[in-house]
């Protein structure tokens, strides 16, 4: 991913405030896990190439999911602060399926790399 000087800020929010952020940036009804907000997109998204973007995951909805899926807490918020990051990269699961599984690929890859391997990213 070539970025050793990037920045990113990651917000932990609840599900209202996540709720909140979903439907006045994406206008998409009620809480989701993650969303990111990319900086290097856009008109002048090589103002500062350092600057990747927000990551902002709601801790409710990981905890929810990581109960679910019987999977520590931890491990669904690593899983979810890849995800995200790897949207401010400009990976994408939702226009394509050839897309999703190159973002899934990527993200087991990180999982990986920071002993953090998931079994099912069902992001």
């Amino acid at each position: 991913m070539a970025c050793p000087e990037g920045e990113l800020s990651i917000l932990i929010v609840d599900d209202a405030r996540i709720a909140q952020m979903n439907e006045s940036y994406l206008n998409h009804k009620g809480p989701t896990n993650v969303i990111s907000f990319a900086m290097r997109e856009g008109d002048h998204g090589a103002i500062h190439p350092e600057l990747l973007g927000d990551v902002v995951i709601s801790i409710d909805t990981a905890v929810r999911e990581a109960e679910t899926g019987a999977i520590p807490a931890e491990q669904r918020f690593y899983e979810l602060l890849v995800h995200g990051i790897l949207h401010l990269f400009g990976y994408d699961h939702i226009h394509s399926e050839e897309e999703a599984a190159l973002m899934e690929a990527k993200s087991r890859e990180l999982l990986s790399l920071i002993g953090n391997p998931s079994a099912d990213l069902a992001i």
